[in-house]
């Protein structure tokens, strides 16, 4: 049992490193997408909401304490995906079309509580070539809430999906005898 809470402690570890460093090397390429939710998904699909959420708050505070403390906010979205993850995998084992389907409910969670959160940290731009979206939608009349949640609804189609997708064939691939240790099956 203790060498168990152990490993899970580490596979929290290397998730949060993970989500830091894929957020990174997504924002230094200056992509829409963010990619730093892989070690969230990881781990709630493995261990649940509780451990999901947790990844997902201290990857956006860590990152927040290494570049900008406006991105702490953020967190809160991060911690939605392991909360909407862990649920989903808790209650159905997370198959294929489980993923499938917790990306596509992510891709719209994620930009509703995001966008509030960007609109009041960065004036709903993301500091990317997506902010042309946003600003000729704005000057086509939409609000700069509606024209920021529909561009970030498009990027988190592409961007959750894919993690989901992602995370299945990584847990997928994982060997039996180290989904043993945690006393999980692929």
């Amino acid at each position: 049992m203790k060498n168990t809470k152990v490993s899970i402690t580490a596979f929290c570890g290397v998730s949060v490193a993970m989500n830091i460093v894929l957020g990174i090397i997504t924002a230094a390429l200056g992509i829409p997408l963010y990619l730093d939710t892989l070690g969230t998904v990881l781990t709630a699909a493995l261990f649940g909401p509780v451990p999901g959420m947790i990844v997902g708050a201290l990857s956006n505070i860590i990152t927040g304490l290494i570049y900008s403390v406006s991105d702490i906010p953020f967190c809160l979205v991060n911690m939605a995906v392991g909360l909407v993850v862990g649920l989903a995998a808790k209650k159905f084992k997370f198959t294929f079309p489980v993923a499938l389907i917790c990306g596509l409910a992510l891709s719209i969670i994620c930009p509703a509580i995001g966008t509030p959160i960007g609109i009041f940290v960065y004036g709903g731009l993301a500091g990317n070539f997506t902010d042309v979206l946003v600003m000729s939608l704005v000057q086509g009349g939409q609000t700069i809430f509606s024209a920021s949640f529909i561009v970030k609804i498009t990027s988190n189609l592409i961007d959750k999906v894919g993690t989901c997708i992602i995370a299945y064939f990584l847990i997928k691939a994982m060997p039996a005898i180290f989904l043993a240790v945690f006393g999980k099956e692929a």
